[in-house]
Parts: C-alpha cells; structure tokens; sequence
C-alpha cells in the first residue's frame, strides 16, 4: 500500500497538479486585488457607487429598518441576503472575464513564440552514406587512371 502511494506521488501529474494548485492560489490573491481595488472602484464610479453587499430582506426576527447586514445577523435575525449574493455574482463575473483576457494574452504569446519556432527553416539534410559512397565512386572512375 505505501510502495503504491509512493508510485502515485511520484507521477508526474500529481506534482503538477500540485504546483498548479499553488500557482492557483497566488494567482486568485492577485485577481481578487485587482477585482477589489482597480475594477469595482471603476464601476462604483459608473453606477453612482451602488453597494448592494448591505441588502437584504428580515424573514424572522425583529431588527430596526436601515441597520446593516452584519448588525441584524448579530441581532440573530433570520435574513435573506440578496444583496450580498448579487454582489458575489456580479464579482465572479468580473474575475472570470478578466481570468479569461489573462489566458487569452497567454495563448497569444505561447502562439507567437510556437509560430517563430515553426517559421524557422529547417536545415536540409545533408546527403546519405549511400549517397556520399556512390558520388566517390563516381569521381574515382571519371579520374584517368595511371
């Protein structure tokens, strides 16, 4: 069993697999920055700074009107929290389209540095044993012999 899981560890893919997921995980630290601090600012500035985070509607217990998400929650209000859910939508939505223009710069330079390789003329091959042997033998019987 371990002599099996050893074999497992040591695949290739599981350690890229591994890598990946470390990879991921820095990776979302610098999306989620830039979501958070450069693009909803953005759109905070274009929508008049809606912040829908905050909405929500009681479904039991009492909680004053205009008291935010976090103080009804703690007044151990049962609340539908539309506004944060609508909020996390519109922020996934945001983050899979700017992962997605990451990726694509990506494929595109991955594309052009594979097509420079491929552009590259590649060297002919030069003639064969056969060839070499048979173009000496010629040249030795075109020679006038002695």
């Amino acid at each position: 069993m371990i002599k099996e899981f050893k074999e497992f560890i040591a695949r290739g893919n599981v350690m890229d697999m591994a890598v990946g997921i470390i990879i991921g995980a820095a990776f979302t630290a610098i999306v989620t920055s830039l979501v958070a601090d450069m693009i909803n600012p953005i759109i905070g500035l274009i929508f008049g700074g809606m912040d829908f985070s905050d909405k929500y509607w009681v479904l039991s217990g009492d909680v004053a009107d205009g008291v935010s998400l976090e103080a009804a929650r703690e007044a151990g209000a049962n609340v539908f929290a539309w506004g944060a859910f609508l909020s996390a939508i519109i922020n996934f939505l945001i983050i899979a389209f700017v992962v997605f223009l990451l990726v694509k710069a990506v494929n595109r330079a991955k594309d052009s540095v594979v097509g420079r390789e491929e552009e590259a003329p590649a060297e002919e091959p030069g003639p064969t044993t056969e060839e070499l042997l048979a173009q000496i033998r010629d040249e030795l019987r075109a020679r006038p012999q002695v």
